[in-house]
């Protein structure tokens, strides 16, 4: 099969279009024709070889794919609900970026009525991430105030739309005046330039010195003490990136006056288990919101799997809304 290739850790020219043998379905996994595979952050750290690849995952790049179920364990197909032929997106530990990917059939969710391959391989890592983090970790509720970090990311326009959908008012902060009125368009209720404003003062003065309940830092570094300094009583700060660094200072004495909670989780080298949950999860609570279009596709870009390098490149440049894809002759 073709498949992309690091063939050394670097810049974007590093990955090639290579041959691979074909993987094999082992016990409660699926065999899944790749239609499309979608682009995330940690392909591209490791593409540098800044994230290494967990116990027993593919080196081939990928964490997510679109496309029809062709093999499978049959028991863990009846108990995932999906039968041969099905078209599915589903979250993998690696391999996506190929024409043929195993994914555990717990972890295959079905595309979404009315939506594309191309449309549902944007799905997986965002949706479950954003599930794991906002819902689940800092238990975002109805009526409570979200900061999204980097709200024009593919993480970022699923966090908007999901909170938004379950009851939460919503600000953001992007680093343009465009991509803060993209942010507003999907439903934020607020969006901050960080390139022209102080986002503290301006989620303080929106909040009229309050405060947001949860916040969703891709950052790190010197936000997280900005972002302490702008939790509500009984905040949560969740961190699921580092992008500007793993050393912070923060008041510590904040946390303690007004109970707050710092806390932060990777979904790659989580286990089957952990996965199998959120996507049973995501299913229940999600794929209806998605069915009745309370939450839409927002992909930026489409790239044909060979042009991976141009796809990388665009998400380093930072210039995107939304999702970028690669695709493999997607339905």
């Amino acid at each position: 099969m073709k498949a992309i290739e690091i063939t050394a850790p670097g810049a974007p020219d590093v990955l090639r279009l290579g041959q691979r043998p074909a993987p094999v379905a082992a016990a409660g996994e699926v065999l899944i024709r790749v239609h499309a595979s979608g682009v995330n952050r940690p392909d591209v750290l490791q593409r540098m070889g800044l994230y290494p690849v967990p116990p027993g995952a593919s080196d081939i790049p990928g964490l997510e794919v679109a496309g029809v179920i062709e093999q499978g364990d049959p028991l863990a197909l009846e108990q995932a609900g999906l039968k041969l032929g099905d078209h599915v997106c589903a979250l993998v530990a690696g391999g996506g970026y190929a024409q043929w990917c195993v994914a555990p059939a717990a972890q295959c969710l079905p595309v979404p009525k009315g939506w594309s391959d191309i449309e549902a391989a944007s799905l997986p890592e965002t949706v479950f991430t954003v599930w794991s983090n906002v819902f689940d970790r800092a238990h975002l509720g109805a009526g409570e105030i979200l900061l999204i970090q980097g709200g024009s990311s593919g993480i970022g326009v699923t966090a908007i739309q999901l909170a938004k959908a379950l009851g939460a008012t919503v600000i953001v902060t992007a680093g343009s005046d465009d991509k803060c009125a993209a942010c507003r368009a999907l439903g934020a209720d607020h969006a901050i330039n960080y390139k022209t404003q102080d986002f503290k003062d301006e989620v303080l003065r929106l909040t009229q010195g309050k405060g947001v309940d949860v916040i969703l830092d891709m950052v790190a570094g010197s936000y997280v003490a900005s972002e302490v300094e702008c939790l509500a009583e009984d905040g949560r700060l969740v961190i699921i990136a580092v992008q500007g660094g793993v050393k912070c200072e923060f008041n510590a004495g904040l946390v303690l006056r007004r109970r707050l909670t710092v806390t932060g989780s990777t979904l790659r080298p989580r286990s089957a288990a952990f996965k199998a949950a959120l996507a049973q999860a995501c299913r229940r609570v999600v794929w209806p919101l998605i069915e009745a279009g309370r939450i839409k596709p927002v992909i930026h870009s489409t790239f044909d799997a060979a042009d991976a390098a141009r796809a990388h490149a665009l998400m380093e440049s930072n210039q995107h809304v939304g999702k970028i894809v690669l695709t493999w002759g997607a339905a």
